[in-house]
């Protein structure tokens, strides 16, 4: 839900998909030990996104101070877009994500866990949308939190939920969890990815609850494979 004034730029640097929500037993999250989760992989889902129907009325910056450059892009089941990973560390203080480690921390995040906390950026892999705006409205697109997200870098993917806002003229964002177990730099004040990350968001998915992971996964790979049939 971060308001970043400043930039991570000088660091280093829907017809298949009916509405889909998995419960799960697990009441809390860890961090993800692989970084290629499911069976269906990154070149996969990569052929499927290399041309854009853009849906966005207009385009995204990746930091402040950039051009507005990234569309959002329609497929059958999802909506996609190519872009930078700034590193969101906000939600619940941890030994990793607290005011100390992140200049631009915030205590909350737009979408709470099942028990109304914050979600544990620390632990949890979650992707930061855009806030709704004249340029894009994401529940519009039957985008909503808890969402199944899949977010591909190297030739990994990784799981995530729609777990927070950000402003809403910038995209490329995920938690301190996701960064980490693709093998970008969590640090969130030195961290993150210049480009090279996809996030291919599935329509109408819900993971319940959001905080677990596993839930996330196994609803994942089965959206992962839809929308490779449907496209």
């Amino acid at each position: 839900m971060r308001t970043r004034t400043l930039t991570l730029a000088a660091t280093a640097g829907a017809a298949l998909l009916a509405t889909a929500v998995l419960p799960a037993n697990a009441s809390g999250a860890t961090t993800p030990k692989s970084a290629q989760e499911g069976s269906v992989s990154a070149a996969a889902l990569l052929a499927k996104v290399t041309s854009c129907s853009q849906i966005s009325n207009g385009k995204y910056k990746t930091d402040d101070e950039t051009s507005a450059t990234v569309p959002v892009c329609g497929k059958n089941g999802a909506v996609f877009w190519k872009a930078d990973m700034d590193i969101d560390c906000d939600g619940q203080v941890t030994g990793k994500c607290n005011g100390d480690a992140d200049p631009w921390f915030q205590d909350d995040t737009a979408f709470h866990q099942s028990d109304g906390k914050p979600l544990r950026a620390e632990s949890l892999p979650y992707v930061v949308v855009p806030s709704a705006s004249s340029i894009w409205k994401y529940s519009s697109s039957g985008i909503k939190g808890g969402g199944v997200v899949a977010v591909i870098y190297n030739n990994k993917v990784e799981y995530a939920v729609v777990g927070d806002t950000g402003p809403t003229k910038i995209i490329g964002e995920a938690s301190y969890a996701t960064a980490k177990a693709l093998g970008i730099d969590p640090d969130p004040a030195t961290g993150g990815a210049d480009s090279g990350v996809t996030y291919i968001l599935f329509k109408n998915s819900q993971v319940s609850p959001i905080e677990s992971h596993s839930a996330a996964v196994s609803l994942g790979q089965s959206l992962a494979q839809q929308f490779i049939n449907s496209n």
